[in-house]
């Protein structure tokens, strides 16, 4: 069974980060979520407050075989300024493991320079953040090991394309179709 860490940050889009959870369950993929404060409870950018399966310091990272990082602001800059996050997604990196950021979010890999050569979509706005990538816009963006997204109205499409990546093109349709969105 594939295992996933989608990361909770205090302002994090809840559109986001629950599609992905949602969509990510609905295959049977383990997924945790994980507060990145020292509390359970972590507050979504409108104030919808989300009881995280884990707080960072108790996740064995290495067990997992994808990031998530959902946008939302101040969600985004909270991950970017965790330097526990960022370490792991360096980690991730140079295993060649999956990473997965959707709208502000892209930011943090292009901070740490994951994006560089590499194509890459974010929300409207943030294009100069992802330095080094070649910037699409395009609402999902797969390139290698690296998943962006576009934004909170395409975390659908966003999640599905994650689908594919840990369970094939199949399960994807799959799910998509249980949604009604195929």
């Amino acid at each position: 069974m594939k295992k996933v860490a989608v990361f909770l940050a205090q302002g994090f889009e809840e559109i986001e980060a629950l599609s992905i959870i949602d969509i990510l369950r609905r295959t049977g993929v383990e997924v945790t979520t994980v507060s990145i404060t020292t509390y359970n409870m972590v507050r979504g950018a409108h104030n919808v407050k989300v009881d995280a399966d884990e707080v960072f310091e108790y996740v064995d990272f290495s067990e997992m075989d994808m990031l998530v990082l959902p946008g939302g602001m101040p969600g985004a800059k909270n991950l970017n300024n965790s330097e526990d996050v960022r370490k792991w997604l360096k980690i991730f990196a140079s295993e060649g493991k999956e990473i997965a950021a959707i709208c502000a979010a892209p930011m943090v890999l292009g901070d740490l320079g994951l994006l560089e050569g590499k194509n890459a979509t974010c929300y409207p706005g943030f294009e100069a953040e992802l330095k080094g990538a070649n910037v699409t816009g395009e609402s999902v963006v797969v390139d290698g090991n690296i998943t962006t997204g576009k934004g909170p109205g395409l975390a659908f499409d966003f999640a599905l394309a994650l689908v594919e990546k840990l369970c094939g093109v199949e399960k994807r349709n799959e799910v998509a179709s249980g949604l009604l969105l195929v």
